[in-house]
Order: C-alpha cells, then structure tokens, then sequence
C-alpha cells in the first residue's frame, strides 16, 4: 500500500505538464531576447575591430612610406 502512494505522488498531473511547458516557453523567450542581445554586442565588438585594425595598418603603411622617403 505504500508502494502505490509513493509512486501516486511521483506521477506528474497535466497541470504540472502545462505549467513545466509554459516555464520552457518562458525561458526559451528569454534566451532568444538574450542571445539578440549577445549577437548585438557581439557586432558592436566586431565593428570597432575591424575599424581600429584598419587606422593601425593605415598608420603602418604612412609611417614605412615616410621612413622609405627619409632614407632616399
């Protein structure tokens, strides 16, 4: 007889599937808006990178060309 009430309050009811659904739903919403938050950053990151690599090499290529005048 305990077997069959211990195994009664392990059975989950539709009402704590639907509610573990609606959790899932909940947390799958918060990942999308947090992982377009993340990809945003990201971008923002690979932008400013791509910008500051390009004023370094500009910069290296003015300063060799000035350098290669001066030794003429």
């Amino acid at each position: 007889m305990h077997q069959v009430d211990a195994r009664g309050r392990d059975v989950a009811t539709h009402g704590d599937l639907d509610q573990l659904r609606a959790d899932i739903a909940e947390l799958r919403q918060e990942m999308q808006v947090g992982f377009a938050r993340l990809e945003t950053r990201f971008e923002r990151r690979f932008g400013d990178l791509i910008k500051w690599s390009f004023v370094f090499w500009v910069g290296a290529v003015a300063a060799i060309a000035m350098l290669a005048r001066a030794l003429r």
